[in-house]
């Protein structure tokens, strides 16, 4: 399915890599120092290579006045679309006026921006449906731990719209008769950090927090979950650890025994599409104003389908 998946988004890339020559694209991504990013970044330069397409990727270092400057700079230089990946999804409106105003296509990827519904015809946002992730791997936890048990929640930023809705997903599951004996024990933001995951894990062990599960909003925070109770010497076995994503790193831990459920987005095929987007908005084609890349459970049943 991942293979159809990416196929069919160089498929739509190719179909438009004529028209594309030339082109300029301003891309400002949240922060470069991030495994999923990195791997979305990637997409983009791969894409906006196959098309001609000349892209400048700024690193907005986790700051909305960097990302907001940034999108001034594209915008009095002249590029043909700007492709947003947002610090902040509250902080998205200037940055949708500003480029309404200069009259550039603008594309959101990934993260989704606070105006979504309320974007102009030549704006878009490609990503995939977080109402989805949450909820795939919730229901995974769920099966594992037959309906119940208690439960250990590590949310992404909390201006992050992915992380507010991956966690409402864990209690919309729990909220079901089959999960309903599932209680969340904790939950505390590690900001999509492995190292913050790793220090939020030692804490709750070092307070005797007792959890069968622990849903992390990426597989990052999953990863320093893991590390933690592996120092403090908890056996893998005794514990379901679940991550979305479906990172490299991700897979590896799933690989080795200790993640026991992530969710594949394809960071590449989001990157993909947002170049592609970005053309056919340049060249006056509609685009959707919700493009979405689907969401795939990975367990380790079918890990080697991702490996």
């Amino acid at each position: 399915m991942k293979k159809l998946l990416l196929t069919a988004i160089a498929s739509s890339v190719i179909a438009t890599s004529v028209s594309a020559a030339d082109l300029k694209i301003g891309v400002s991504m949240a922060l470069f120092d991030d495994n999923f990013l990195t791997t979305l970044r990637n997409g983009i330069q791969s894409a906006a290579k196959e098309q001609g397409v000349d892209v400048q990727i700024e690193d907005a270092k986790n700051g909305v006045g960097n990302q907001l400057n940034q999108v001034q700079n594209f915008i009095a230089s002249g590029v043909d679309a700007i492709i947003i990946n947002p610090v902040d999804t509250d902080a998205t409106l200037s940055i949708s006026d500003d480029a309404q105003a200069a009259g550039i296509p603008l594309i959101y990827v990934n993260r989704q921006p606070i105006n979504v519904d309320l974007l102009p015809d030549n704006q878009a946002f490609v990503a995939s449906d977080e109402k989805v992730s949450g909820t795939l791997q919730t229901q995974e936890v769920c099966r594992l731990l037959n309906g119940k048990g208690n439960i250990v929640v590590m949310m992404g930023e909390l201006t992050n719209q992915a992380a507010l809705q991956r966690t409402q997903d864990i209690h919309d599951v729990i909220a079901t008769p089959e999960c309903s004996g599932l209680k969340v024990v904790q939950q505390q933001t590690a900001e999509w950090s492995r190292t913050k995951g790793s220090d939020l894990m030692t804490n709750w062990i070092a307070a005797g927090i007792q959890f069968d599960a622990v849903i992390s909003n990426n597989d990052e925070m999953a990863i320093g979950a893991i590390q933690a109770l592996k120092a403090a010497g908890r056996s893998m076995d005794e514990v379901v650890i679940a991550g979305i994503d479906a990172t490299t790193d991700g897979l590896a831990a799933m690989k080795a025994g200790e993640l026991d459920v992530t969710v594949f987005q394809s960071a590449d095929g989001q990157g993909r599409g947002a170049v592609d987007a970005a053309v056919k908005l340049i060249n006056g084609q509609s685009v959707d104003r919700k493009v979405w890349v689907p969401f795939e459970l990975v367990t380790p049943e079918n890990l080697n389908d991702y490996l």
